[in-house]
């Protein structure tokens, strides 16, 4: 897939001066902040299930609400985000901004709501409420693709509608009709996983590149070539394997393969030479996540020496939440026109969500789980509600 970045400095996504809000001028604006907050919010409701036993989620299981809500919530939230500030970029057609921005950020918000409320509503009426906005953004997403003419971007229609059916298999299980809630988070899950891979594998080594191109370090991060290409193929057979068939032998072995794979590619980015720029350096640390937690995914498939939960967290709170936290802080400053380097604030998100990571996977291996869980809890919302207060008047202002 060809140009799967964001334009940093917004310069082929310019906020037009129409009178439209800046708020609502780009999609990166309502749903990083929206995201944010929603993850800084959901986690404790969940801990206070996992650990107080309160009932959240409505009809839906706490722990089925819990992985719903991070992936069909907050990470659904971050992929809006990335790609309805992307698009133009790929189409040279102008952004989705003002009314219908603001209709896309609302129908979001309803599901989240309808979720906290289906006891009330019933699961159906969740269900359609919430699939709305996967159903809206798929569509709004395929006209300007096809509008533009920018087809060889379609792929990320194709992951849109996996998102939303790996949704609809939850609100199988709500409802009822098949028990596919498990399904249904693996398959989110990995197509969050394979974003990154994606997009990661464009934006790591291009904006390494420019960084280090001013420093004049002498070898450069090795470019998208075959090799990639094939990696990329063994991470993507990896992750379906997980998805169909994770008690099989077959799948350990393929997701150590993706692991390695993933590790293959991130070696030849130069990462360590990024030390020194966190906003730079945390996209690789993102990614390191990935291969990390794919290999231990599939070690522990074969072996069995940790709990379950341990290498999934690495790949959702370790790859995921690192990297959405990367790609946020550094589009919300490029993207206003701020210098692209972080101040002690964003470092400190940083570390804290690195630390959230560490306590999650650490959590299942301590005599009482609940007191590192509840550490990571906090550690992640601390990062998050530290993303909105710094960035919230960002987001919300005007570009400068």
């Amino acid at each position: 897939m060809r140009q799967i970045t964001i334009q940093e400095q917004g310069k082929a996504n310019p906020e037009a001066r129409t009178g439209t809000l800046p708020f609502l001028s780009a999609g990166f604006r309502p749903f990083f902040l929206l995201g944010a907050i929603w993850a800084a919010i959901a986690v404790p409701l969940w801990l206070a299930a996992y650990v107080h036993g309160y009932a959240v989620g409505g009809a839906l299981p706490a722990a089925v609400w819990h992985a719903h809500e991070m992936i069909s919530g907050f990470g659904a939230a971050a992929v809006a985000g990335f790609l309805l500030t992307a698009i133009p970029n790929w189409t040279g057609r102008l952004p989705v901004r003002g009314a219908p921005l603001a209709a896309l950020a609302a129908l979001w918000l309803a599901g989240r709501l309808a979720l906290l409320g289906s006891a009330a509503i019933g699961p159906a009426g969740a269900a359609l409420v919430d699939l709305a906005f996967p159903l809206a953004l798929i569509a709004v997403v395929v006209r300007e693709l096809v509008a533009g003419r920018n087809f060889h971007n379609v792929p990320v229609a194709i992951a849109l509608s996996l998102l939303a059916a790996s949704s609809a298999l939850v609100h199988l299980h709500a409802n009822d009709l098949a028990y596919t809630a498990a399904l249904g988070e693996r398959l989110g899950i990995a197509v969050l996983l394979l974003l990154i891979a994606l997009v990661g594998g464009r934006i790591i080594p291009s904006f390494t590149r420019n960084w280090l191109a001013k420093a004049r370090p002498g070898r450069m991060p090795a470019q998208p070539d075959g090799f990639d290409n094939a990696c990329l193929l063994v991470i993507l057979a990896g992750l379906a394997a997980w998805v169909a068939a994770p008690d099989s032998g077959f799948s350990g072995y393929a997701e150590i393969a993706a692991g390695l794979a993933a590790a293959a590619r991130l070696s030849r980015w130069r990462g360590l030479a990024t030390l020194r720029e966190p906003l730079l350096f945390v996209l690789h640390a993102g990614y390191g996540w990935l291969a990390a937690g794919l290999a231990l995914l599939g070690l522990n498939g074969l072996f069995a020496f940790l709990p379950p939960s341990s290498p999934v967290h690495a790949l959702t709170v370790g790859a995921i939440g690192t990297m959405t936290l990367a790609v946020m802080t550094r589009a919300s400053l490029g993207h206003t026109g701020r210098p692209l380097a972080a101040g002690r604030g964003t470092t400190a998100i940083y570390l804290l969500v690195t630390l959230a990571a560490a306590l999650r996977v650490a959590a299942p291996l301590a005599g009482n789980a609940a007191i590192l869980t509840s550490l990571a809890g906090l550690a992640w919302t601390s990062a998050f509600t530290l993303y909105v207060f710094l960035y919230a008047p960002i987001l919300l202002g005007k570009k400068q």
